[in-house]
């Protein structure tokens, strides 16, 4: 039966939201580490949960911490936003480590940012594509745009967007180590609730 809002979700639909994070966030590690040329030590299993959107800066540290966020933008056979957001310190170490260089400040440069970008390309791409392989269904991306903000001002958009269809949103916390320095990302999925239905058909929901 059709959903209207992720309130409405099953458990079974549930489960399917989040072997879909599981295996998008296996695959965007491993497209990470060839993208660094290196491998990613002790990655833990992500956290895959529906998330009140008015809640989700608080996971984040809170409405006031600065945050980098990659947003893409869905369209094709599945519409809606997808955001890849970062720690400062995350964002920094991950600049660097493809720079090779080495940098503590909280400024980001023109540069940092266009490696920034890519990062979120190769990664939000790679997830998308584990998508699109479990469901046949055809995923177009806009090309990325990064901020780097306050985690409130940065999540204000897709809340605003997410919040027509529903106070819920899937997100995937994940984290590891790259040479024992952590890195933290957050993944938020948010397809509009056509979309949603779409993937459900698919597994047979």
């Amino acid at each position: 039966m059709p959903i209207n809002s992720l309130e409405e979700i099953t458990d079974g639909q549930y489960d399917v939201l989040r072997e879909i994070g599981n295996i998008g966030v296996g695959n965007a590690v491993t497209a990470l580490s060839e993208m660094l040329g290196s491998r990613l030590i002790g990655m833990a299993a992500p956290k895959v949960g529906l998330m009140d959107i008015d809640k989700i800066a608080d996971v984040m540290n809170g409405p006031e911490n600065p945050i980098v966020g990659i947003l893409i933008t869905l369209s094709g056979d599945v519409n809606g936003m997808m955001m890849f957001a970062m720690d400062e310190g995350s964002a920094r170490r991950l600049a660097n480590q493809i720079l090779m260089k080495e940098s503590n400040e909280t400024t980001f440069s023109h540069m940092d940012f266009s490696v920034l970008k890519e990062i979120g390309n190769v990664i939000t791409g790679a997830y998308l594509t584990a998508i699109s392989t479990m469901t046949g269904l055809q995923i177009r991306t806009s090309v990325p745009e990064v901020c780097h903000d306050m985690a409130g001002a940065i999540l204000s958009v897709p809340a605003i967007e997410f919040g027509k269809m529903g106070d819920k949103a899937l997100m995937i916390d994940s984290a590891f180590d790259e040479t024992k320095q952590d890195i933290n990302g957050y993944y938020l999925l948010m397809p509009d609730m056509e979309s949603y239905n779409k993937i459900m058909e698919k597994f047979g929901l």
